[in-house]
């Protein structure tokens, strides 16, 4: 089964950062929220997948972040896999992002949240996550 580890960051202001996927009809869930990560390689353990994928899509040097928690997902997205969710703080406004996957980066509050279009299981995921806060 695939392993994909990602996170919820999160700023000062309690808000969380997701970004926006390309509008390609090739790619799963095209223009679709999801939080920053992606699939575990090879040799890779997940916390190693996480912070080269922060730094892939974010060029961002993460420093605190800690395992939330893993999801099996059997159905409702393109493929069975295993998500390993962190999460973390970002310190950057929104300006200072940039953004090397993807539409744009954008920082969204908890009521904002519940009518955001999410890929795949995702939106379970953070509300899973703001419910356990």
């Amino acid at each position: 089964m695939r392993k994909i580890a990602a996170i919820i960051l999160e700023n000062d202001k309690k808000e969380l950062l997701l970004y926006l996927r390309d509008n390609k009809p090739d790619i799963p869930f095209p223009d679709c929220w999801d939080l920053i990560g992606g699939h575990v390689e090879e040799g890779e353990t997940p916390e190693e997948a996480l912070i080269r994928e922060i730094k892939e899509e974010l060029d961002y040097e993460i420093r605190e972040y800690s395992f939330f928690r893993k999801y099996y997902c059997f159905e409702g997205d393109a493929y069975p896999n295993i998500k390993f969710i962190y999460s973390g703080k970002i310190d950057l406004p929104i300006e200072k992002i940039t953004l090397y996957e993807g539409v744009r980066a954008c920082f969204f509050n908890v009521e904002e949240i519940k009518h955001i279009k999410f890929a795949n299981i995702i939106k379970s995921i953070v509300i899973d996550y703001l419910d356990n806060k």
